[in-house]
């Protein structure tokens, strides 16, 4: 279960933590979210994880209290025009330095910290990132921690706030390309999307460098 020892380890430090996952690397249409959470110290959120471990229910109530709790968050979003343009890594990257920068903006404003960026000026930031990667445009400190949205629970808040974000845009999508069933796998590879993909061809959110060469019928 996610906990709060690595974020105590750095606050002893004096860094503010902001924690940092994405959801929507994998899937054929859609975009791809990250979710950035700056906990305060002792914060209690029992039972969230990695995001993709819990229920649906249980995201949207984890969603609600990581909002209410957290001294910081914000969601980054980048599409898939975007991410065909640059590639899935690179908009992944992207998608984290939206959302860090939304949450520093709001932990600013409600501790009216400093307007600088990347720890400078009297800051010490660090972010924990899930997975083996840093992001490029970050210039201050940071560290990845693979399966950190299992170990980490600042990693493990912005999984939920990444996935929930991100599943209720593709429920939008679903009432737009009804005939994909975007609102039950989230543009995921299930053989329903493979399948409306073979009758229709891709819709106007598909990403194309994913979808075989057979599938690109004009919509």
């Amino acid at each position: 279960m996610a906990d709060l020892r690595m974020e105590r380890v750095l606050w002893r430090h004096g860094y503010t933590v902001v924690g940092v996952d994405e959801a929507g690397r994998g899937p054929l249409a859609g975009p791809v979210v990250a979710g950035a959470a700056i906990l305060p110290e002792g914060a209690e959120l029992p039972g969230v994880n990695d995001s993709k471990q819990l229920s649906e229910k249980k995201r949207e109530k984890a969603y609600d209290k990581i909002c209410e709790i957290a001294m910081g968050w914000g969601v980054g979003v980048v599409d898939h025009q975007r991410i065909d343009q640059i590639n899935i890594r690179n908009a992944t990257f992207e998608a984290m330095h939206l959302a860090v920068q939304a949450a520093l903006a709001m932990w600013r404003e409600r501790t009216g910290g400093s307007p600088a960026t990347g720890g400078a000026s009297g800051e010490k930031l660090c972010l924990l990132i899930d997975g083996n990667a840093l992001v490029p445009a970050w210039t201050g400190d940071q560290r990845w921690v693979i399966g950190g949205d299992r170990k980490v629970l600042s990693i493990a808040a912005g999984s939920i706030l990444a996935k929930v974000t991100r599943d209720r845009m593709m429920v939008e999508y679903d009432k737009r390309y009804p005939a994909y069933g975007f609102a039950r796998h989230k543009g995921y590879s299930a053989k329903e999307h493979f399948a409306a993909l073979d009758a229709h061809g891709p819709c106007p959110i598909h990403r194309m460098t994913f979808i075989d060469h057979r599938q690109l019928k004009l919509f």
